[in-house]
């Protein structure tokens, strides 16, 4: 089974064991997801079975859209609700101060991930070696607020609306915006609304044309001769074509390839099956 997937993950679950389920649900052995989502947080989680696991780094996943709730005045080492170490009663704010604070948030961003995260120190994920007990140091990074909204203010909770970049930690961003008003803060709620073209919604398991989610041209010269070529892996040259990255589409299979300068094929992924059937299920 070669199939993609948005499915939309619960709280309080992990992602692979939300992957485990939709492999028993579907009967499939080998599956994969890309982008890891907090075990507290929901939403959207794009799922490869099959072959269509290798199509990963050929999506576009940004922007990301999320909708988040921040407690203020809650203070915990995972900037979520599953350490809380401490809770504070503070005064309301402005809504004008809130607006200033999230208008200086948006563009690029340099700033440290939280330390349960998914970021690899030596090979091993920093939230298992802070569960552990071990001093974790992260490098700082950078990412980029596409926008940033005001939804509600209910204090001590803000609710937001943001597009980020991919791999952006919304987390990082809650405690930010607590820091600039001159206070702690966590998240007690995150959704992921979309991943690039990608969404599901609350229960949704939606299978996708993977054409539909592939940024690239479909190449307009796709004769017989082509596609023996790309059936077999043969080396060949495409003439009267611009470079560049291109999908080569044909009834039962598609390819991504490089044609260079020269008019010269370089495969990037090839010969990847259709499946028609689970397409039109969903």
């Amino acid at each position: 089974m070669d199939a993609l997937m948005g499915a939309y993950k619960p709280a309080q679950i992990s992602c692979n064991r939300f992957l485990c389920h939709l492999k028993r649900l579907y009967g499939v052995k080998k599956a994969g997801y890309s982008g890891t989502l907090d075990p507290f947080a929901r939403g959207n989680v794009i799922v490869g079975f099959g072959s269509y696991t290798r199509l990963f780094p050929f999506i576009t996943k940004t922007p990301k859209v999320y909708e988040a709730t921040l407690w203020l005045g809650a203070e915990s080492l995972s900037l979520d609700t599953e350490n809380i170490v401490s809770v504070s009663v503070l005064n309301a704010f402005s809504q004008s101060q809130i607006l200033e604070v999230l208008a200086s948030l948006r563009g690029e961003i340099t700033y440290t991930p939280p330390i349960y995260s998914a970021k690899k120190i030596q090979g091993k994920r920093a939230y298992a070696l802070a569960r552990a007990g071990a001093e974790v140091k992260l490098k700082q990074v950078k990412m980029q607020v596409f926008d940033l909204e005001l939804l509600c203010y209910n204090h001590p909770y803000i609710s937001f609306r943001i597009c980020v970049s991919e791999g952006a930690y919304v987390r990082s961003v809650g405690a930010m915006i607590a820091e600039r008003l001159g206070a702690c803060g966590v998240l007690s709620s995150l959704e992921r609304l979309s991943e690039g073209r990608v969404s599901s919604k609350s229960g949704e398991h939606r299978f996708i044309d993977p054409l539909e989610v592939l940024d690239y041209p479909i190449l307009t010269d796709t004769t017989a001769l082509i596609r023996e070529n790309l059936w077999l892996g043969r080396k060949f040259v495409i003439e009267n074509q611009k470079a560049g990255v291109y999908i080569a589409n044909f009834e039962d299979f598609f390819s991504i390839i490089e044609i260079l300068e020269e008019g010269s094929v370089k495969y990037l992924l090839n010969r990847m099956h259709k499946n028609v059937n689970f397409i039109k299920k969903s």
